[in-house]
């Protein structure tokens, strides 16, 4: 499993605009919305329950909220760069300005828990984490993403 297998270029979105940790969610619920046609409304509810039982803020400003939803065949990805960080009662108590959502089919088993340390493995690493925030285009964003990957596996 690499990362260009659960995030497609247009689900990755630079957002001026995030005021709060539901704004957030909001924002990557419509992503996942529009990129994979699921429904917004049950992507932002189902992400809200999962954090109801905890915090997803992993630290270093970094989020991770994920979720399992009806209509999807396979783990799939949205990622934001906020160009303002937001509080999101993160571990580590630093406000967040980079978060990668995953969202799962409901029977996705042991698939989502990897994808899910794959993405963590991938944006724990510090220059990546730079780069991410040096770059403000989408598209970039994303080649950072998929690249940063491969270069680790080699």
């Amino acid at each position: 499993m690499d990362i260009s297998m659960i995030l497609k270029p247009e689900a990755v979105r630079v957002v001026s605009a995030a005021s709060s940790k539901k704004r957030l969610l909001h924002e990557l619920a419509d992503i996942a919305a529009t990129s994979y046609a699921v429904s917004a409304t049950e992507a932002v509810e189902a992400l809200q329950e999962r954090e109801s039982l905890g915090p997803t803020g992993v630290g270093q400003g970094v989020a991770l909220p994920h979720a399992r939803l009806d209509g999807l065949d396979d783990v799939v990805g949205a990622m934001v760069l906020l160009e303002k960080p937001v509080d999101f009662e993160s571990v580590d108590r630093q406000p967040v300005d980079l978060a990668f959502a995953l969202f799962a089919p409901h029977d996705a088993g042991v698939k989502h828990l990897k994808a899910l340390a794959l993405v963590s493995r991938t944006l724990r690493d510090p220059a990546i984490r730079s780069k991410l925030r040096a770059n403000n285009d989408p598209a970039t964003l994303h080649t950072i993403l998929t690249e940063a990957q491969a270069v680790q596996a080699a």
